[in-house]
Order: C-alpha cells, then sequence, then structure tokens
C-alpha cells in the first residue's frame, strides 16, 4: 500500500479541519447517550444502573432487551430482532449508544458496536484481504451524527466484573474538563505487518506536537511512564502494560487481528487495556489484515479528543473503515471539554 496515498486518504482532514471543530456542551451529553441493557446478563444491569445513576442518564434512555449473554456472537437474524426494538424504544435526541457486556461483541462478520450505530450490513464485512464500506463519520467536524450520517456511534462499556467497571466509569468521570498534562506515545515496533501506522507518526508529530508531547519510542514495549494519555502500538500481546500509569481519559490500543475478541482472543484482549487504566480501547473481531483505515488512526483521534469531542464521538470519527471493529470504554469522557461552552 502506497505509504503517500495513505496520508492523503487518513489525514488530510485534520489539516482541513482545524477551524472546524463543533463542541459538544457537556450539561447536554446526558441527553445525547441511550444505554442499552441485556436483561438476561446482572453485570450488564448493574453496570447499566450505575452507569445511568452517575451520568445522569434520562430514564427513558434506558433501554433493556432480552438475549443469551454467554454466546460470543448473535446472528445477524437475532440482531436485527433487538436492533428494531432498540430503534422503536430510542428518543429522537438520542446521538449515540452505550453497550453494557462484553459478551456478544460480534454480529456475524461485525462488530457488535458497528452493527448497532450502522445497522446490520454485509458492505461493512470482508472474508479475508478485502475493503469494506467506509464510515461517513470519519474525520468528520459534524456533531450531529445521526442527523447528518444516519448512524449512532456506539460504544461497550465492557468488564470482566462491576469493580472494572465501576472503575472504568469513575475514570471517565474523573477525566472531565480536566485538561490533563499526559503524553503521546506511538510505537514504532519491530513487528512489520502490525507497525503499518507509524507511517503516520512524523505528519502527527507536525500537526499536534504544538497541542501535547509526543513521544515516538522505537520498541515493542513502552514501561515505566507515569504520564500516558494517548498509547498507540502494533503488537499482537503488549508487555508491562502494569508498570505505566494512564491519565484518566487515556486512549489505548494495539494494531493486531484480534484484539477486539474481547473474551477468547489467541492475542491480547483490547479488554486488557482498560484493566490497566485506560478509559478506551479498540479492537477487530474480525480479520481485517493490516488495512490501516481499519483501525484508529492515531493522530485523527488525538486532534478530535483534544478539540473536545469526547471519547465516544473522538474515537469513532478516526476509523475509516469501521465495519469489524469494536469500541469500549466510557463513552462521555471528555477531558478537552470546555467549560464556557456548557
Amino acid at each position: 500500500m502506497n505509504k503517500q496515498l495513505l496520508r492523503v486518504i487518513s489525514f488530510v482532514g485534520i489539516i482541513l479541519g482545524l477551524n472546524g471543530c463543533q463542541w459538544w456542551p457537556l450539561k447536554q451529553q446526558n441527553r445525547e447517550l441511550a444505554i442499552i441493557i441485556n436483561h438476561a446478563d446482572p453485570l450488564s444491569v448493574q453496570i447499566g444502573q450505575y452507569y445511568r445513576q452517575k451520568r445522569n442518564i434520562p430514564t427513558n434512555h434506558v433501554i433493556e432487551v432480552i438475549f443469551d449473554p454467554s454466546v460470543t456472537s448473535l446472528s445477524s437474524e437475532d440482531f436485527r430482532r433487538i436492533k428494531q426494538e432498540v430503534d422503536a424504544l430510542t428518543p429522537p435526541e438520542v446521538k449515540g449508544y452505550a453497550l453494557t457486556w462484553t459478551k456478544p461483541y460480534r454480529v456475524d462478520c461485525m462488530s457488535i458496536t458497528s452493527a448497532f450505530a450502522l445497522g446490520f450490513d454485509t458492505r461493512h464485512c470482508a472474508k479475508g484481504c478485502q475493503a469494506i464500506a467506509p464510515n461517513p463519520y470519519f474525520n468528520s467536524n459534524r456533531s450531529q451524527p445521526f442527523l447528518d450520517f444516519g448512524i449512532r456511534p456506539t460504544m461497550a462499556i465492557a468488564a470482566s466484573n462491576f469493580e472494572e467497571a465501576k472503575a472504568l466509569i469513575d475514570r471517565g468521570m474523573a477525566s472531565d474538563n480536566s485538561h490533563p498534562q499526559g503524553t503521546a506515545y506511538l510505537m514504532d515496533t519491530k513487528d512489520k505487518a502490525r507497525n503499518v501506522r507509524s507511517h503516520f507518526y512524523s505528519i502527527i508529530i507536525k500537526q499536534l506536537s504544538a497541542k501535547i508531547p509526543i513521544e515516538v519510542v522505537k520498541n515493542n514495549v513502552l514501561s515505566d511512564k507515569n504520564d500516558v494519555l494517548f498509547y498507540f502500538t502494533g503488537v499482537t500481546k503488549v508487555g508491562k502494560l502494569d508498570s505505566n500509569t494512564f491519565i484518566p481519559g487515556a486512549i489505548a490500543d494495539h494494531l493486531t487481528s484480534f484484539g477486539g475478541q474481547l473474551t477468547d482472543s489467541g492475542q491480547m484482549s483490547s479488554l486488557e487495556w482498560l484493566k490497566a487504566g485506560a478509559t478506551g480501547s479498540y479492537g477487530t473481531v474480525v480479520e481485517p489484515c493490516n488495512f490501516v483505515q481499519k483501525f484508529p488512526h492515531p493522530g485523527v483521534a488525538m486532534y478530535h479528543y483534544l478539540q473536545g469531542d469526547n471519547l465516544l464521538h473522538a474515537y469513532w470519527k478516526s476509523v475509516a473503515w469501521v465495519g469489524q471493529g469494536i469500541f469500549i470504554g466510557e463513552p462521555l469522557a471528555r477531558p478537552f471539554g470546555n467549560l464556557n461552552h456548557n
């Protein structure tokens, strides 16, 4: 894949959109999100109740559905039934969804977060190394994704137990308006197949180093850092995660094939980032090959987050071909919110 072409495809919008940010009023965030709970999953119910209370989500924005919580993948037929129920119960002002479970993480050939956001559509699927349909929200300066594009970005508040979910939600809330003094760590690994995002690093530094300290680390492992706000790498498994301290609101992910297989990955599950203290992560649930478009563009994610988008929208804007990837974390975390725009 031509490196220069990738830069043009994936980053030109940052340059064009420098003055195009649309602020998200903090006081409206809780009215622009709906929580979807699986009533058959006690942990999902517990997470949903806690999140609704902490974020003061309106009660009519809590949508309960029922399906088997033991499976990792829903069939497209079962999902369409569930999605019909959700659509019928979703208030018109809702701009995004928070799922409160870890399983299932997939709907047939799509991730579950993409299926809820986009609807199940095989154009967002691939068998082998194939392009898929584009994410219309990619690198957008818009703040009305449903009105503008007909999608409701979705993130799973994923956790193995309630203690982990509570810690994640509390980190997200602690990040709000904090304007943390953290560092972006961009790993330049020796894993040639998974290190493809390193081609973006020079232009990311050029465009964003005035906004945040950026350190390119030529190593497979980052260790003993106490100021991690962004951590992007490309390896199958990330070592020494517990030696680092993630600032509340931190985004971290690793480009590999099956990070989004949250409970049974043969590689490292993206859930490990949240367990280590990150507030948001991402991984693919179906073999994506190493198309950079199927993974978060570090510069795009950083730009929109630093400009004041919450985690849900900044992260969703960073993936050009989103159908095979799952977003996990605390969706309303917003470290760089502007108090003057509440």
